[in-house]
């Protein structure tokens, strides 16, 4: 075991994954000479030449394209953008083109593709740089959506996801590039759709993905001083959602609340919370609850922002709200 940043371990999957297949490329903005915006691909043009390391124009809609063609005739790439908002300029590739091929073609034809990058916040960056799209691309059939909290469970996923045979978003926090984790030294690779019950306890089921898993376990370790059991649990695929250990745990602790960084009205919250009151109506004893960010956008000021971000204060205050302890 060894002790890897975030950004580390993304860049040790990559490297794993093109030593092992020829077909897997890396492209994006600043990914070869300048070793990518996060450093997530550095030392990779080095190792690998400008053939499989291919730094691309400022052209998300073009690049995106170009990745989705490639697939489609048995290559495997990996498109980095610099933050998935700007990822927004070239959903016509993604939506349109890269999640629906396989079914147009009547499943002749596969794309093996991943679109990774940082996800959500990063602090005072402004609107247009702080959306958290997991439930966005969620709801798009033919796409697998990954959104890992730490840098184990992102290794594993990540080489999980570049073997996969269909297009994969792999959205990466830019607050957690930084964070450290122990990750063994051995190959491993993680399931795509299996969730992880990190935490267990009796009183409160809490699910939280990507940075706010963080911000649930600060709340858990709050809770736990004054007698409340919190059984957090981490889905880390968003879609497939693995809602059969959610169901599992709310049968157990009969309360629920999720963390979830995008906005309410049609958030992953609001799925989530919805199938639970579907298949464990009877069990529960409280109304599900959830934390998201409001229905605004991202604010500059740092008081605003501060504000605007859930934090452990408000899934402590979500908690004692199905526990009435409020």
């Amino acid at each position: 075991m060894a002790q890897k940043q975030f950004r580390e371990v993304i860049r040790d999957a990559i490297r794993e994954e093109m030593e092992r297949d020829e077909a897997v490329f890396v492209m994006g903005e600043e990914v070869a000479e300048y070793n990518g915006a996060y450093k997530a691909t550095q030392g990779l043009l080095d190792q690998f030449g400008s053939k499989r390391v291919l730094d691309t124009p400022i052209s998300e809609l073009g690049f995106s394209g170009l990745g989705v063609g490639a697939a489609m005739n048995g290559l495997r790439p990996i498109v980095e953008f610099m933050t998935f908002n700007f990822a927004v300029v070239g959903l016509d590739q993604i939506i349109n083109n890269a999640a629906k091929i396989r079914y147009m073609s009547g499943g002749q034809v596969n794309i093996p593709i991943v679109f990774r990058g940082p996800n959500g916040s990063a602090g005072q960056l402004g609107a247009t740089h702080s959306v958290s799209f997991e439930s966005m691309y969620a709801h798009v059939p033919g796409l697998i959506t990954i959104h890992p909290s730490g840098p184990y469970d992102a290794k594993g996923l990540l080489k999980a996801a570049i073997r996969d045979d269909n297009p994969v978003i792999f959205l990466e926090s830019e607050q957690m590039y930084g964070m450290k984790e122990e990750v063994p030294d051995e190959e491993y690779l993680l399931p795509i759709g299996k969730a992880e019950v990190k935490r267990e306890g009796s009183d409160v089921t809490v699910v939280a993905d990507g940075k706010m898993y963080h911000v649930a376990k600060m709340a858990a370790e709050e809770l736990a001083k004054d007698g409340v059991e919190v059984e957090l649990i981490d889905p880390r695929t968003i879609k497939p959602f693995d809602m059969e250990t959610v169901l599992k745990s709310v049968r157990k602790t009969n309360r629920c609340v999720v963390v979830d960084e995008s906005h309410p009205f049609g958030g992953v919250a609001a799925e989530v919370g919805f199938q639970i009151q579907r298949e464990a109506f009877d069990y529960l004893d409280a109304p599900v609850q959830r934390v998201t960010i409001p229905d605004v956008p991202a604010p500059f000021s740092k008081k605003l922002f501060d504000a605007w971000l859930p934090g452990p204060k408000n899934v402590i205050e979500a908690v004692k709200s199905v526990t009435y302890r409020n």
